[in-house]
């Protein structure tokens, strides 16, 4: 439930009491609200008491009479303007005019309501603005999340690309100077680890551009019937020289063909990622077991590894974007933290689910659950 607070300034009474039965227990709810909402009342008499309301107290709606003593509304609304209070005012007079109408709407009225109206037309006025503003406060959130994730995007940029690059420039500075020698073995770890930084690097960047044209909605999908196998066998011999350098054995047991109507792109983001995680967090020496079966509904996709493990609270925020784990073991392992948000937004476009099982130090497995239709 949200509740919004509306302030009634009228001298007369009994419009007062009656807009407070009207508003009693009514609510707005729409289908795209996750919440209905509720209305609760202040009264005032006069223009100068709102004021003073407006400014020591959060009001979202302002439901102003014209006629009042000494202040007239058109001035409260007046000050309203001047102060650039974030509420929105409805008009309620019996005597409305176009010079008023004129006067009050350039000074931000956002509606009139005749006296004497009915409940029927009071709840219409506040089921109207009661959107608006459901609509604005959405927009202003996205807006700034919007900003977090941009500011985020920076983070991780000069954070994730500044560490790599330093210390690149440092092996080149040594390779230019020849201060192991003129040996070019010698120089052979610094190359090593110079290819492993560029790597890292590139992987970011990936991330971030499927993360960027996903969220943007600007990532083409061409929904055919695909057989998905190919594609996991794909993934799986990208990540062999990854998994060789751990002496990771990678297994797949699945049918020869398995066909679901997919982007085969999507799903090889898909698999990258979770073989890609499962070799990265595993030990050396471990394996990675990837399986796939299918029932008449739906494909299971289960793919584990004898990895690290993660602890519930580590689960929790798995899936949020640039989300990193961080412990001694995970200290000297790179990556942009999107790689898992990237995989769950997918599955849930194609109206899937991703589950995590993890016990610290024994492994973990995701399972990944997608309807064939």
């Amino acid at each position: 439930m949200s509740l919004l607070r509306v302030l009634v300034v009228d001298d007369e009474p009994g419009i007062r009491s009656g807009i407070s039965r009207i508003l009693n227990n009514f609510t707005v709810d729409y289908p795209f609200m996750d919440e209905h909402i509720e209305f609760e009342v202040i009264e005032v008499a006069s223009g100068e008491e709102a004021l003073e309301v407006i400014i020591s107290q959060p009001v979202d709606i302002v439901l102003l009479d014209n006629k009042l003593p000494n202040m007239q509304g058109v001035e409260v609304l007046e000050e309203i303007r001047k102060k650039q209070l974030d509420l929105t005012v409805v008009m309620i007079t019996s005597y409305a005019s176009l010079e008023l109408a004129v006067k009050a709407t350039r000074d931000g009225a956002f509606d009139f309501i005749p006296k004497p109206f009915t409940p029927q037309e009071l709840r219409s006025s506040l089921e109207s603005i009661t959107k608006q503003l459901f609509l604005k406060r959405m927009t202003k959130k996205l807006n700034k999340e919007g900003k977090t994730i941009r500011f985020q995007f920076l983070q991780i940029l000069s954070h994730e690309l500044k560490a790599p690059l330093n210390a690149i420039e440092g092996y080149l500075k040594i390779i230019q100077e020849k201060q192991l020698g003129e040996y070019v073995d010698n120089y052979q770890q610094m190359f090593n680890r110079s290819l492993d930084r560029i790597q890292g690097m590139r992987n970011l960047i990936l991330d971030l551009l499927d993360f960027t044209k996903i969220e943007s909605g600007k990532h083409d999908r061409e929904a055919v019937n695909t057989d998905i196998i190919p594609v996991i066998m794909t993934a799986i011999d990208t990540m062999k020289p990854y998994s060789i350098q751990k002496d990771i054995k990678v297994d797949l047991d699945a049918p020869e063909h398995i066909y679901m109507k997919t982007d085969a792109d999507d799903l090889e983001i898909v698999f990258n990622n979770l073989i890609s995680n499962a070799i990265k967090y595993n030990n050396n020496g471990g394996s990675v077991k990837c399986s796939i079966t299918e029932s008449e509904k739906e494909i299971v996709i289960n793919i584990s590894d004898t990895g690290i493990g993660m602890k519930d609270d580590e689960i929790s925020k798995l899936f949020n974007e640039f989300y990193r784990i961080r412990n001694e073991r995970t200290k000297n392992i790179s990556g942009s933290g999107l790689g898992l948000s990237i995989v769950k937004k997918i599955i849930d476009y194609y109206r899937g689910n991703i589950s995590v099982d993890s016990i610290p130090d024994e492994g973990t497995t995701f399972m990944i659950k997608l309807p064939k239709l």
